[in-house]
C-alpha cells in the first residue's frame, strides 16, 4: 500500500498588527512550515505500523513528479503532497531496529558538541 499524506494549502490570515518584515518572513517560510502538523501524524502512523508488524518508511522522492502524482490521484490544485509511505509486510527479517549512539546524532548547545547522557540538565527549584 502507498500512503500519501496531503494537506490543503490555505493562505494564513495574519493579523494586521504583524509588522511587514515579520509578515514577509512568515510568508516566505510557509512552504517549509505548512506541513508541520503532518509529520507528527506520519510518525504516529509509522509507530502503529511497527506495532502491527508492518514495515514503512517516509520518503519525499516523489516530489520530483508531484504534478504527475497529483494528476493520477485527481488532487485539487490547492492540495500538496508531503510524503510517500510504502506500507507492507517485510519480506525479510523484521526485528529490533539498530540505532546509532545518541552522542553520534545529537548535539548539546551547538553543532560539533556531542550530547552525552552524563550531562545534567538544570531544573528550576521544585520548592
Amino acid at each position: 500500500m502507498l500512503l500519501i499524506p496531503c494537506l490543503r494549502l490555505i493562505p494564513a490570515e495574519l493579523p494586521p498588527e504583524i509588522p511587514a518584515d515579520v509578515r514577509l518572513a512568515m510568508e516566505e517560510a510557509a512552504p517549509w512550515t505548512a506541513g508541520a502538523s503532518i509529520y507528527p501524524a506520519v510518525q504516529n502512523i509509522m509507530l502503529a505500523c511497527r506495532a502491527l508488524g508492518l514495515g514503512t518508511v517516509l520518503t519525499t522522492n516523489h516530489t520530483i513528479a508531484e504534478d504527475e502524482i497529483k494528476a493520477v490521484l485527481n488532487l485539487p490544485s490547492d492540495v500538496r503532497t508531503f510524503g510517500l509511505m510504502p506500507i507492507g509486510y517485510p519480506a525479510g527479517k523484521f526485528g529490533p531496529v539498530k540505532r546509532r549512539p545518541v552522542s553520534e546524532v545529537a548535539m548539546m548547545d551547538r553543532y560539533g558538541s556531542p550530547f552525552s547522557a552524563e550531562v545534567k540538565v538544570a531544573r528550576p527549584d521544585a520548592t
